[in-house]
């Protein structure tokens, strides 16, 4: 699965989309955004648990995902709610 990160502020994703779903349990993430100092630096980027599930298919399909990702130590809490950590991104050029 590839997720295309539009906006990022302070190690969150705030607007995605899936470039291609296939593939849900090996999601990587591509950052088409303005990244100012303390949007990136000193730690992973972080996507809501929910808006990954949405654009993977829902739950029953990232079910056995989130399991996974859990004992990785990818599932962190931020603010509440659950988010998936990006240790590793790309940033990309916006498309023409």
């Amino acid at each position: 699965m590839r997720i295309r990160a539009l906006s990022v502020f302070e190690h969150v994703v705030y607007h995605c989309w899936a470039v291609d779903p296939s593939d849900p349990c090996r999601p990587t993430l591509e950052v088409e955004a303005v990244l100012r100092e303390g949007d990136a630096d000193g730690g992973p980027l972080l996507l809501s648990v929910p808006e990954y599930a949405v654009m993977a298919g829902g739950a029953e399909v990232v079910r056995p995902c989130l399991e996974r990702f859990r004992a990785d130590g990818r599932i962190v809490d931020h603010l509440g709610v659950a988010h998936l950590a990006f240790p590793l991104w790309t940033p990309v050029a916006p498309e023409s």
